[in-house]
């Protein structure tokens, strides 16, 4: 897996701590595709791994994730103060 972090990103995680969790959001039944989110302190349920070669920065994925995808794309969020993960360019994972 290949991670791509904008600059602005890498600033704003290391601004809050250096580690970033990123989680999938599991989709409604009105809609049911799952998103990624993303959080400064781990979340409470699950078991997490460190991405190796995070660019300054720890990341860490769900342990259960699989497949996974070929990039995550870490870029800040048009809401302030907060970063966008997307898998394979996507917001969606099919």
């Amino acid at each position: 897996m290949r991670v791509v972090v904008s600059d602005a990103a890498a600033d704003l995680i290391r601004e809050h701590g250096g580690r970033l969790y990123v989680s999938v959001r599991r989709g409604a039944c009105c809609h049911p595709a799952s998103t990624l989110t993303t959080a400064w302190e781990p979340p409470r349920r699950g078991r997490f791994r460190r991405v190796p070669e995070s660019d300054g920065f720890e990341l860490y994925l769900p342990e259960a994730l699989a497949p996974l995808p070929e990039e995550l794309e870490l870029d800040v969020s048009r809401f302030r103060g907060r970063v966008d993960a997307f898998w394979n360019g996507c917001a969606w994972i099919a």
